[in-house]
């Protein structure tokens, strides 16, 4: 049992302890009973007259705490009890004990650990109340109890052991700890059911431990009930008459109740409070299990499972209609929204052309950098759009969230031709969108969020090639020429460049200007200077961003953007090797 256990902070004794007048423990092992007593967290005795109280006389040890034998236990019975009485010198005069928490706590382990049986008494009033908390059907009985609606399937066990192995510190016999490669057995159990209801009630265990946050068990659980049913529902497109649609993670998951258990050595959690797995391997065997255990119930021939698993897909393609149709019916509504109307942000420093295929949207890091692209620009069909700083990322925040962040909903409002779905390209109010951010590392990551904002909600824009990255200069060298010719300005765009330009003036015996100028953002430069290099078409350069390969641009984008921090940090680890020092900008 202790293989796989686990409390929940930590510090539940201690702290218990530290905030009671008085602590009792007895212990019943051995035949005999052993106690010791603390009073607010100093061990000693109390002198007890009757019934015992915080109030009785206490005497502190003197020299070390001990354990004290009170009296005899039966041979073979062991157990532990603890006594405690809260201190009001740091409770409040009105505080009390929580009974619904503690009922709500002991008939959730009493589902868990089927034939455990736990009693919770309450003497506090004139009348004892009890209640006794025992169920042998375990978890299954736990998801009949949470579930609200009517069933349409059984509460279905989905059981299953898998092994992984993972790198851990182990104590040598020299006292050493050296990284050993140790396997793990990872047991999962759940237990789910589809009602005729919309609400979804999942609840996730780990060792007991309730993640009410979730982790790595519940995505591979959710992810694999999705891949499933979608199969499903792709083989029997006919039947259920669903087209070229897709089911999406509501529709699988509406009406669904699970109760979903994994138990595993020395589990990873992300906190203290332990409300979030982070073990990875666990994703997988848990969706290994969900395939196989659900995938047979789907396959089987027995009367009541066909009946059930047919009922379960006429239910999630209903739920998936329902969600199209009122997305349809939601945008024939929304033809004059707050993105869709024809006031532009006041920000925005529109062009005078009305040809679209000439025209130009620079978006700008900053309003230093707006100040002098002012300047710099071709007013005839070149704009202007000043963001402040890092938008949001939108790969991880929802739709409505999106809309309601006032860059990202700037930017689709400019742009003019809506978001998502409903996005449409001929009604595009520029030719061309031009990223122009710092050649630093904010201003990398800043192309990068606008780069999510596009790729999520207006891709054909990228996929019609309109979308580049500006790409100004780093160094701005002086070249001094003999006598009244006129000097030479160049401009590179790598450290790597600028050396080999400074090799070749050496050899021609030329020289030049120091310091060379390095730009340390766009607000450097003087008007003529952006102009020349990184907005007048005849002489700038720009990167056009390019949709090669959709689905692996997918998930790059959720590697680098998504909800999902474990891939990303081995990604980082992994890729550490192939950084170099000297592309740091410090």
């Amino acid at each position: 049992s202790y293989a796989a256990s686990g409390g929940l902070h930590g510090v539940g004794a201690s702290v218990v302890n530290a905030l009671s007048e008085r602590l009792d423990v007895e212990v019943d092992r051995g035949g005999k009973t052993w106690a010791m007593s603390f009073h607010r967290g100093e061990p000693g005795r109390f002198a007890d007259d009757g019934e015992p109280g915080p109030s009785a006389a206490f005497t502190p040890f003197e020299d070390r705490s001990e354990l004290r034998v009170v009296g005899k236990a039966a041979r073979g019975v062991t157990g532990t009890r603890i006594r405690y009485w809260a201190d009001r010198q740091i409770f409040t005069k009105d505080a009390a004990f929580q009974l619904d928490e503690l009922e709500t706590r002991a008939r959730q382990t009493a589902f868990l650990v089927p034939g455990l049986r736990i009693v919770v008494r309450d003497e506090r009033g004139d009348e004892t109340v009890e209640t006794v908390y025992q169920y042998e059907g375990g978890i299954s009985e736990f998801a009949e109890f949470l579930a609200a609606d009517a069933p349409i399937t059984d509460t279905w066990r989905l059981q299953g052991v898998g092994t992984f192995t993972e790198t851990v510190p182990v104590l040598q016999a020299t006292g050493a700890m050296v990284a050993t490669e140790v396997e793990r057995e990872c047991t999962v159990d759940i237990a789910v059911r589809w009602g005729t209801g919309y609400e979804t009630i999942t609840r996730s265990f780990v060792n007991i431990i309730a993640t009410p946050k979730g982790g790595t068990h519940q995505q591979g659980f959710e992810q694999e009930v999705l891949k499933v049913l979608r199969t499903q529902v792709e083989q029997n497109a006919r039947r259920l008459k669903v087209g070229n649609d897709k089911l999406d993670k509501d529709d699988a998951l509406a009406g669904m109740t699970a109760v979903l258990t994994v138990s595993l050595p020395e589990p990873q959690f992300e906190g203290q409070t332990k409300e979030v797995l982070g073990t990875p391997a666990v994703r997988q065997i848990v969706a290994q299990v969900v395939r196989k255990e659900l995938g047979a119930r789907f396959a089987s021939t027995k009367r009541d499972d066909k009946n059930q698993t047919s009922l379960l897909l006429d239910k999630v393609v209903a739920e998936m209609k329902a969600r199209l149709s009122a997305r349809a019916h939601k945008e024939t509504q929304r033809r004059k929204n707050a993105l869709e109307s024809s006031s532009l942000p006041a920000k925005l420093v529109d062009c005078r052309s009305s040809d679209v295929a000439e025209s130009e949207l620079f978006i700008v890091e900053g309003d230093s950098a707006l100040g002098t692209a002012k300047l710099a620009r071709n007013s005839e069909y070149q704009a202007l759009l000043p963001i402040r700083g890092k938008i949001l990322n939108v790969q991880k925040a929802s739709i409505s969230d999106m809309l309601s962040n006032a860059e990202c909903a700037s930017i689709i409002q400019v742009i003019g031709a809506g978001s998502g779905r409903s996005f449409e390209l001929p009604q595009a109010r520029y030719g061309k969108v031009i990223l122009m951010s710092d050649a630093d590392v904010d201003g990398a990551h800043i192309r990068t969020l606008l780069l999510t904002l596009f790729f999520r909600y207006m891709r054909p824009l990228i996929e019609d090639g309109r979308v580049f990255a500006a790409v100004p200069p780093l160094h701005r060298v002086i070249i001094r020429h003999p006598g009244s010719k006129p000097n030479e300005t160049v401009y590179t765009y790598s450290e790597k460049e600028l050396q080999a330009l400074l090799t070749k003036l050496q050899k021609s015996g030329r020289t030049w200007h120091e310091p060379i100028q390095r730009y340390k953002g766009l607000g450097e430069m003087d008007a003529d200077q952006l102009a020349t290099t990184t907005m007048d078409r005849s002489g700038r350069m720009l990167r056009r961003v390019r949709l090669e390969d959709a689905e692996n641009a997918g998930r790059v984008f959720e590697l680098l953007m998504g909800n999902e921090v474990a891939p990303r940090r081995e990604f980082i680890v992994d890729s550490s090797a192939r950084l170099e020092r000297e592309r740091i900008d410090a």
